[in-house]
């Protein structure tokens, strides 16, 4: 992974956190805690603030009778059985600050059957920088989505975090890095006017 420096243009770029919510967070995660990950995402959501840069927060959940949630025959689903309590999708408190753009997925990936491309593409985002968890699965299908839809992505990898050590590095070092750009928050910096 290249350790140079992204110099980011606030007016062109937004920061995405997938789904940094009490219920996910609450699980045994690699190879950071879920504590390590909020620690770093909100030091990386505070460095958007204070660039005035678009801060778009994604969460997972899905309707009482569980109607909106994928029902596909797989053999390892990994959709619960029935919907989970309000807490577990709600998003860690004093994450949402007035203006962030709040987004509910039903499934893995942030775009399909929402309206963050729209509310991207209506402010003149051309670039995101994407965290959260789990790397490969809702950061992962998040960032293919991106890309398929032109974006430039950035990874935050130091906010990111899945169920084992061998899961994260494989969507770091093999498939993330063919369609986005891999750094740590330290890395990205903001171009001034």
């Amino acid at each position: 992974m290249p350790k140079d420096q992204i110099l980011l243009d606030p007016a062109r770029t937004a920061l995405v956190m997938i789904d940094l919510q009490n219920g996910i967070l609450a699980q045994s995660l690699h190879p950071r805690s879920g504590d390590v990950v909020l620690e770093n995402a909100r030091n990386l959501i505070a460095k958007f603030r204070s660039a005035n840069a678009p801060i778009v927060l994604v969460r997972v959940y899905w309707s009482s009778d569980m109607a909106d949630a994928p029902h596909q025959m797989v053999d390892l689903p990994s959709v619960p059985a029935k919907c989970p309590p309000e807490d577990w999708g709600t998003l860690v408190d004093d994450l949402i600050q007035p203006g962030d753009i709040v987004i509910t997925k039903h499934q893995w990936g942030a775009f399909y059957g929402t309206d963050l491309d729209l509310q991207l593409r209506r402010r003149g985002i051309d670039t995101i920088v994407l965290g959260g968890v789990v790397t490969n699965f809702g950061v992962e299908s998040t960032a293919r989505s991106a890309w398929e839809h032109g974006y430039n992505i950035v990874i935050a990898e130091d906010t990111t975090a899945t169920k084992s050590v061998e899961m994260h590095q494989f969507s770091i070092t093999e498939v993330l890095p063919r369609i986005a750009r891999v750094r740590q928050s330290a890395e990205l910096t903001f171009t001034t006017p």
